[in-house]
């Protein structure tokens, strides 16, 4: 049967979802932990290979990321909980479990996807958030143009090439993609980016997110952002933002698959942000 698993974690300690060799990696650590409840099966080791909504880069975290595998093992949906959990550092948690039909993919059957970029700035970082948030270095009373930032979001809006904020790592196959929406919320000494859409490419959100920084700090025009974007050339953006403050927040599925939602009730983000 296939199962799949909504996850949270902490991903500051992890070489991103992703297995590579000699890395500790959240993929690895979830597969171990699976194999590692499963135990033995009759006449063999029980291979559990998972396939994930979205393979998050090193440092980056989840709210509400979803996977899937298939195994021959039966259990109770809330053992799985349970049992994985057991075996999971405490860094990755297993909020819920439940069985699928074949045609359901974590990655494939996804049609929408949701970020959220924590930032804190002013004069001195907040060590109690260090490595769950990004940071901006500004003097005491500054603050961002968050109004040139809204503006400059809306050229983002629709189906567009985003070349220009694509790592040249990246893998997918197309480089066009559809943004649904952008909010910026602006709570000092706290900044929110909550950014969704059907899909994104490698380091897009990092790269938006840096774009929009230099708009909000009055090194580019609103305007910018469309050059930017016509302009399909990562040259023609902002440097790779750090990955501290990004979480995968949101999965969405056609109501016919019966996913649940994220378990954000004990995260740390405010409920008007992550949208609770």
């Amino acid at each position: 049967m296939r199962i799949a698993l909504g996850l949270q974690y902490d991903g500051a300690s992890y070489a991103g979802w992703q297995i590579q060799a000699n890395q500790l990696t959240l993929q690895g650590e979830l597969e171990r932990a699976i194999t590692a409840f499963i135990g033995e099966v009759p006449g063999k080791k029980a291979p559990i290979q998972t396939i994930t909504a979205g393979r998050t880069d090193a440092g980056v975290h989840a709210l509400g990321q979803v996977v899937h595998f298939d195994t021959d093992v039966k259990r109770e949906m809330y053992s799985w909980v349970r049992g994985v959990n057991s075996y999971l550092p405490k860094s990755i948690v297993v909020n819920w479990a439940t069985e699928v039909s074949e045609e359901f993919s974590a990655r494939f059957s996804a049609s929408e996807r949701t970020y959220i970029y924590a930032l804190h700035a002013g004069p001195c970082r907040s060590p109690m958030m260090n490595e769950r948030v990004g940071y901006v270095m500004l003097p005491p009373g500054a603050w961002f143009d968050v109004d040139a930032m809204r503006e400059a979001a809306t050229c983002l809006i629709g189906k567009h090439d985003f070349s220009s904020f694509r790592s040249s790592e990246c893998q997918s196959k197309t480089p066009v993609k559809t943004m649904y929406s952008i909010d910026i919320v602006s709570k000092e000494p706290w900044l929110y980016f909550r950014i969704r859409g059907n899909a994104f490419l490698h380091h897009m959100v990092r790269n938006l997110v840096g774009s929009f920084l230099m708009i909000g700090r009055g090194k580019r025009k609103p305007e910018w952002m469309t050059e930017v974007l016509a302009a399909k050339d990562r040259q023609m953006a902002a440097p790779t933002f750090m990955p501290d403050g990004l979480y995968l927040a949101k999965i969405t599925y056609p109501p016919e698959f019966a996913i649940p939602g994220p378990w954000l009730k004990n995260s740390w983000l405010p409920p008007s942000v992550i949208g609770a």
